[in-house]
């Protein structure tokens, strides 16, 4: 093997290592919050020994962070805000199937465990600026997508005029993390699955057009 081809190998395994760190520290963080995420769990499930851990991440906070940004931030593009993006005047329609299939798909341990963003939002905010901005900029970017979805909804006259849009996407976005909370603290689906049919119906009453 040429001196190229050993690079191109020895970049490929050092991506390789860095994913499963990832992904392993993104389910010890859900598990069981970041301050008590353990390094040591998480070297132990992966194989990987702590010097190449330190070679990606100097510290656990550094991984923390690029766990919010290339593990949860993602999922939540992926199923919350991509499907908005090009939904035009069913946006509406749109947001309740993203409602009604997450709610429908979600385990028994998804409910018990909650929202990771949600999570470590309760948990670091006070105490971490580096936590704190990166899921205030995520919320944000959530907030912004489900606000230009529904007014793209009401530009094509499926959402009443007199709807604020905007306050509705912030209505919406904390309706959907509190229902996660609660369906979280009570370890019950019903209750997730009761929540978010009502926060249907308030999406329903939008199309409502007002009277003369």
């Amino acid at each position: 093997m040429n001196g190229a081809a050993a690079g191109l190998a020895a970049a490929k395994a050092g991506a390789a290592t860095r994913e499963l760190l990832l992904v392993a520290a993104a389910r010890e963080i859900h598990v069981h919050g970041f301050q008590a995420a353990s390094l040591s769990r998480i070297l132990a499930e992966t194989g990987v020994t702590k010097g190449a851990l330190y070679h990606h991440f100097s510290s656990k906070k550094i991984l923390g962070y690029a766990v919010v940004d290339e593990c949860y931030a993602p999922v939540l593009r992926k199923y919350w805000i991509d499907p908005l993006a090009d939904a035009g005047g069913d946006a509406l329609q749109v947001l309740i199937g993203i409602i009604r299939d997450t709610g429908r798909a979600m385990t028994r341990e998804d409910v018990l465990l909650g929202c990771p963003v949600n999570n470590l939002a309760q948990e670091m905010s006070p105490v971490d600026e580096g936590f704190r901005l990166r899921i205030k900029a995520l919320f944000n970017e959530w907030r912004t997508a489900t606000g230009n979805a529904l007014l793209s909804a009401q530009q094509h006259g499926t959402i009443a005029p007199d709807v604020d849009v905007r306050t509705s996407a912030a209505f919406v976005v904390a309706s959907l993390e509190g229902c996660v909370g609660m369906a979280k603290n009570g370890q019950s689906k019903e209750i997730l699955l009761m929540c978010g049919e009502g926060l249907i119906a308030y999406l329903q009453s939008l199309n409502k057009q007002p009277e003369c």
